[in-house]
């Protein structure tokens, strides 16, 4: 590959997926190195004074600042935007701040916004708490009751907020009925992707108009650092989101952005093998406890839809072992599985979202939400299936089943 195929978008919209993850968004120095360099520079020097200011100005290609440009983060924006499907990509420090990004960016004060109900207790936390701050309305639905997006429409409403399958319940939201009805209406959808990622669900295929991600899961894979991202037009990343993030700074910072870059070179692989096992586990624990809820099983209520839009289930469900002590005495009986209130790692995780991701919600928010005191999440790994299962078991016993 020439040192600058990877970021020639006449080039790279031939490959295939597997090739994009792996090759796309690669740029070499003129030393030739294989794996990509990491640039750990706040700013850049230039050889003469009007090529400072042709940058400034826009009128000359090239870096100015770390909080707007850098090669290493420029790449990864660039393989992630492949991958995706999307014109254009900005990286973030963290998931959340991709959420925030993709919200505050275009919302103003006397904008209506509508969410998907089940979503991550931060997300939530922005819906109910920090946009009513600066005077935009959310309104809260059923994200799976498609009626419900229709009802929540305002002359005002600017933006439906999703998640799908949704962080902990694995609701899923149809795409094509909800960005359609949105599109008809004016109205942007953004959709938080995290749980599938573009390997596995590609929200634009099905006319959402931004997806946002925590880079933290899945397309880091290992546990290792934080990162987010937003996809979308180069008109909205550019014109909308650039001035907010280039002003409010929730930058990537280079050697994250290369982590995560190496990582998505895995991303197929290690997802579609994940969501394999997470499906032979779904299937072991179901029976065995009172509720599963996981999108890849026929007794999931949108199982069919989820089949629709979805390649593969992804490496996440949950169950419900009926209280807070059975929870817990189930965790605690793990010895394989680690207790974590992470997700996308390779290594399998549980955790108890009442007491960890959506603990700072209301109790009544949670039960609306469907997050009870003996629901558990799950997070599998690329173990030996038959390892998680002999782990499992044990800990389904110590809990009383």
């Amino acid at each position: 590959m020439k040192k600058t195929t990877g970021m020639n978008r006449a080039a790279t919209r031939t490959w295939r997926p597997a090739t994009r993850a792996v090759r796309g968004g690669a740029w070499r120095s003129e030393h030739g190195e294989t794996s990509e360099a990491l640039f750990l520079t706040s700013g850049y020097s230039y050889d003469d004074a009007a090529t400072v200011a042709a940058r400034f100005a826009g009128e000359a290609e090239g870096m100015t600042y770390s909080r707007l440009q850098n090669p290493t983060v420029a790449m990864l924006e660039e393989r992630i935007a492949l991958i995706e499907g999307a014109e254009a990509c900005r990286a973030q420090a963290s998931g959340m701040a991709a959420m925030t990004a993709a919200l505050l960016c275009q919302l103003s004060q006397g904008d209506h916004l509508v969410a998907g109900r089940a979503a991550f207790g931060s997300c939530r936390w922005l819906v109910d708490h920090l946009c009513p701050r600066f005077g935009i309305e959310a309104t809260v639905i059923d994200g799976t009751d498609d009626a419900a997006w229709e009802a929540a429409i305002r002359p005002n409403t600017k933006v439906f907020f999703f998640e799908t399958p949704a962080n902990p319940t694995l609701d899923v939201v149809d795409l094509e009925f909800v960005c359609g009805l949105a599109k008809a209406h004016g109205i942007t959808t953004v959709v938080d992707n995290a749980f599938a990622t573009a390997v596995l669900q590609r929200p634009m295929e099905f006319g959402a108009d931004v997806v946002a991600y925590s880079a933290t899961k899945l397309m880091d894979g290992q546990g290792r650092v934080l990162a987010g991202a937003v996809c979308g037009t180069r008109e909205f990343i550019d014109e909308v989101l650039l001035p907010f993030q280039r002003n409010t700074g929730p930058n990537l910072s280079p050697f994250n952005a290369w982590v995560v870059h190496k990582g998505l070179e895995t991303l197929p692989l290690r997802a579609h093998r994940q969501s394999e096992n997470a499906l032979e586990l779904g299937r072991f624990v179901e029976g065995r406890v009172p509720r599963v809820l996981h999108p890849g099983l026929e007794s999931h209520p949108r199982h069919a839809i989820a089949a629709k839009q979805m390649d593969a289930f992804g490496p996440i469900f949950a169950f419900d072992v009926e209280s807070r002590e059975k929870a817990f005495a189930l965790l605690d009986a793990l010895e394989l599985i680690d207790l974590s209130n992470n997700i996308g790692d390779a290594r399998s995780l549980m955790c108890h979202p009442a007491s960890t991701t959506h603990a700072s919600m209301t109790d009544e928010a949670r039960a609306e939400m469907g997050v009870g005191e003996g629901l558990l999440r799950f997070n599998v790994g690329l173990e030996d299936p038959e390892d998680l299962k002999e782990d499992l078991d044990r800990a389904l016993a110590a809990a009383g089943f």
